[in-house]
């Protein structure tokens, strides 16, 4: 949440840095979790209907147009989504370094999270301050801004969310569920920070009241899952 709400990726190689900040242990959680449907009306596939053409009958139709509008209306997925709705100050952590003993670097900033289309979608704009290394290798001070939009698509039965922020170019697609049992969103996805370099991601947001949630960030590094990242929101008074 990505909410989260909120997704986030920071990539290092020797003086390369490329940073997004996503839709959020150092043992890594459980993967999977179960999709929250409460107050969802099913709506069963009609596969007699297929793809919509000329040939379609009035009936046909008819049945497709009311299928499209009950997939339209909002349910307990979507009031999840925006109860988190509100302006949050967030701590982040990052482990970049490849020696695992290194302290993680530090950095703050303010995230506010917005519901919109009639509470269908949750959008964030995310701003903050962090340390980035240069093209001369040295540290310095970067503002960044990012955005991102989190859902819950009737039709896929799946939360939804993607990311775009101004330390790239591209934007990331994200898929997941919420297991009411530890109030958690896991999302996963595939991120390509550079050419050629794929790297399979999962967050993990925990909603552990209406105040305070927090996100981690997943890298498959070589075959092993790896923890890189740690956000942690408080929301304002």
């Amino acid at each position: 949440m990505k909410t989260s709400l909120i997704i986030t990726v920071f990539f290092a190689a020797g003086s390369l840095a490329v940073f997004s900040f996503g839709q959020q242990t150092a043992t890594s959680p459980a993967a999977g979790g179960k999709t929250f449907n409460a107050g969802q009306v099913p709506v069963p596939a009609n596969p007699a209907m297929g793809q919509p053409n000329s040939q379609m009958s009035a009936a046909d139709m008819q049945k497709m147009m009311a299928q499209m509008a009950e997939l339209s209306k909002l349910n307990e997925n979507h009031k999840l989504l925006s109860s988190l709705d509100g302006n949050w100050d967030y701590s982040i952590k990052f482990w970049m370094n490849p020696n695992p003993s290194a302290p993680p670097q530090e950095s703050k900033g303010t995230a506010t999270r917005k519901s919109i289309m009639g509470g269908r979608y949750v959008m964030m704009d995310v701003s903050g301050k962090m340390q980035m290394p240069g093209e001369d290798g040295k540290m310095k001070d970067v503002m960044f801004k990012g955005m991102g939009m989190e859902g819950y698509d009737n039709v896929k039965k799946k939360f939804v969310a993607s990311w775009i922020d101004n330390m790239g170019t591209g934007i990331e697609f994200s898929e997941g569920t919420y297991d009411p049992a530890t109030k958690s969103f896991t999302y996963t996805s595939e991120m390509e920070p550079v050419p050629g370099m794929k790297t399979q991601v999962r967050e993990v947001v925990k909603v552990t009241d209406n105040n305070h949630m927090m996100l981690e960030w997943y890298e498959n590094q070589g075959g092993q899952e790896k923890k890189t990242m740690e956000i942690n929101y408080t929301k304002k008074k």
